[in-house]
């Protein structure tokens, strides 16, 4: 091949399970920033980048992970989309050293497809420690694809790995196609298939029906090819697609058996004795409520300073943005508008919500990185079995302490449609990062004076931990209600390896948790905070007839709202913060104090005086507690349970199911209390 009659351009499809280091391969020889996740299904989308070798450039794909073909999640048929329909020159399949044997199934399954194939043995380092020996010439042999070794995160073995994608890309490595039989009857069926496959080369054939037969999606095939393989199904005692399967797991056993020798039987021993405490069914739930309990503790402290230092920093710039605006003569309405209304609210949501995500999402993310969050869906998928669900909705649930809307976009990670669309109807049942400081300065104000200030913050995290708890309980049940009703679920437990424990990289990690999870939040919050501000003061400050119309809206609701043991100023404070639920608060004490202008508080200590002087009792504290953790999830969250169940019906749905938990909730604690008081 000439120099000329080169190909400058090159797409390549980065494939593999997850927990494989698939996404530090491509962060390694993209140099992008791309989010490595230390459970399965963590990359649900495809990320691009690109990066050049020799005189080519190379654009590279990273296809969510996935353990096979035969896609069950979103995350899966994208991976399985991208590699039937996208037009590419090699696919780089990753594979985790320590767990070969498993991971060769999804390279047996590519290989039916294409033999455009690099093998990209990673974590290399890491089988070395535990004593395993690997022939890759022998691999390489076995599979008919080059097979290279690598250590990403060491940067081991990469300009090999490029060179060989080059290599299959271009052309210049020749790679073949391993026949593996069948019995008589599984090969009749092959080849009634492969007859029927006209517009493909005879030599792909034969594995392109073998990857139809074992495929369980409907496809539209054209007429004749769907006959044929209406025949061939026919021809086999049983489902050819479990058949075809479990003689891959054979096919996977012999090719390790080859090629991979250990020199101790021990393996992962320090895994295994973790996982006896940190799995087990005496320990496993109170390691995890104590170490969440500690993350809660960690993030209620350490808030605290930063939120004050932030809203004294905003509640200065505010000073000199007023008299900016009085020296160049803005009109009243304008700067109410601009400066009470949009620049508070935006100044309210970014001081109460800014310093504990910036420490809850590293500190959630350290967990994640560890590898010990599979640990907890493990812990937790017996229990949520018994509710129609499985143990991945909890990963889910937990990722909405952070964030609801991010909690439902985990939800892709979950195979059965019905299960996920109960994992999206029930996130927003776990408090999020913006209900937290309404949550805690409630909890620190009417619970906890009795006890002394030096156990306060412990005092707080404990009742938090026991209102998560409740938040726990209660997506259980409703899960539980939704898969016997609207959604029915056979509750099936879920196979989700336990990957090894690993020490994150701690300066890596809070930097990556601050850009990919924090900044985007907020940003979002930010956005939306923006022009709800303006609309809370146009509502606060236009009146008709003897009020405000936000007056004349806390009168209509007040009857309602004092059934439920709340009252009007903090039923109407929930519903302008829709938009988001840091404003809560700030949105009812400005109704409490009539002063146009959204409100923030100097200390608890003066919230407190001005709760009291406006009626609150314990009573009231509680039904709020309460309506702050069920109630309808803010407008971020709502739009994304839109877009991704594809319907507003469901998003509808995940409005009202909250809001009347908590509203009967409300109303039994109000008539529980008028009866015990």
């Amino acid at each position: 091949m000439s120099d000329n009659s080169i190909k400058k351009e090159y797409t390549v499809l980065l494939a593999g399970n997850p927990n494989v280091g698939k996404s530090t391969v491509f962060n390694a020889l993209t140099g992008m920033k791309q989010h490595t996740g230390n459970w399965a299904g963590k990359t649900v989308s495809t990320a691009e980048g690109s990066y050049k070798y020799g005189s080519s450039q190379f654009r590279l794909l990273d296809l969510p992970g996935t353990y096979s073909l035969n896609a069950s999640s979103p995350d899966e048929l994208a991976a399985l989309n991208a590699i039937e329909n996208v037009k590419y020159d090699c696919i780089a399949v990753v594979i985790d050293a320590t767990s070969i044997e498993r991971n060769l199934n999804l390279v047996l399954q590519i290989l039916q497809i294409t033999n455009k194939v690099a093998v990209c043995v990673n974590l290399a380092d890491e089988a070395e420690k535990q004593h395993i020996n690997i022939d890759y010439d022998e691999l390489s042999l076995q599979l008919g694809v080059p097979v290279i070794k690598t250590a990403a995160r060491k940067k081991q073995g990469l300009k090999k790995l490029t060179e060989e994608i080059s290599n299959v890309a271009s052309g210049k490595t020749k790679t073949y196609t391993i026949i593996r039989k069948y019995d008589d009857k599984t090969e009749k069926s092959i080849k009634v298939v492969s007859d029927a496959l006209l517009d493909i080369p005879n030599c792909e054939k034969r594995r392109m029906a073998i990857h139809i037969l074992e495929r369980k999606q409907d496809i539209l095939y054209d007429e004749r090819l769907k006959k044929a393989v209406t025949e061939a199904r026919t021809l086999i005692d049983g489902d050819i697609s479990d058949i075809l399967a479990k003689a891959r797991v054979g096919q996977c056993e012999e090719i390790y058996k080859l090629c991979v020798k250990r020199e101790s039987g021990e393996y992962r021993r320090r895994d295994r004795k973790l996982d006896k405490i940190l799995t087990s069914r005496l320990f496993g739930i109170p390691v995890m409520l104590l170490l969440f309990a500690l993350i809660f503790y960690i993030t209620i402290v350490g808030a605290n300073y930063p939120s004050e230092s932030l809203s004294a920093l905003f509640s200065f710039l505010g000073e000199k943005i007023t008299f900016l605006a009085d020296l160049i003569g803005t009109p009243l309405w304008l700067k109410g508008l601009l400066i009470d209304g949009v620049y508070t609210t935006l100044s309210n949501v970014i001081s109460v919500m800014l310093p504990p995500m910036a420490i809850f999402f590293p500190l959630f993310t350290i967990l994640e990185d560890l590898g010990y969050l599979p640990r907890v869906a493990f812990n937790l998928d017996s229990v949520f079995c018994k509710a129609g669900t499985n143990g991945k909705q909890g990963l889910t649930m937990l990722m909405g302490f952070g964030c609801n809307a991010c909690g439902v976009t985990g939800c892709r990670i979950i195979d059965g449609e019905n299960e996920r669309k109960i994992a999206v109807l029930t996130n927003n049942f776990s408090p999020c990062n913006g209900r937290f400081p309404t949550l805690i300065a409630i909890i620190s104000m009417f619970f906890v004076g009795m006890f002394p200030i030096a156990v306060q913050s412990a005092v707080s995290a404990f009742i938090l931990v026991c209102i998560v708890l409740l938040s726990i309980l209660i997506s259980l049940l409703i899960s539980f209600i939704l898969s016997k009703t609207i959604l029915k679920s056979g509750g099936k437990s879920f196979l989700m390896e336990l990957p090894p424990y690993r020490i994150p990289q701690i300066g890596k990690t809070i930097v990556r948790s601050l850009l990919d999870r924090t900044v985007f939040v907020l940003a979002r919050a930010v956005l939306v905070a923006i022009p709800a501000g303006a609309i809370i003061w146009i509502l606060a400050n236009i009146h008709i007839g003897s009020g405000t119309i936000i007056s004349n809206i806390t009168a209509f609701l007040d009857p309602f709202a004092k059934i439920m043991g709340l009252d009007g100023a903090i039923l109407t404070g929930f519903i302008l913060g829709f938009p988001a639920n840091e404003i809560v608060l700030p949105t009812t004490l400005m109704i409490y104090l009539s002063n146009g202008t959204m409100t923030d508080y100097g200390s608890l200590s003066q919230l407190h005086d001005i709760l009291i002087s406006n009626g609150w009792t314990i009573k009231t504290a509680v039904c709020t507690l309460i309506f702050t953790l069920m109630h309808f999830p803010c407008s971020t969250t709502f739009i994304t349970i839109k877009k991704e169940t594809g319907s507003i019906k469901w998003a509808i749905l995940s409005l009202i199911l909250p809001t009347v938990c908590g509203i009967i909730c409300c109303m039994a604690a109000n008539l529980l209390f008028d009866i015990l008081i």
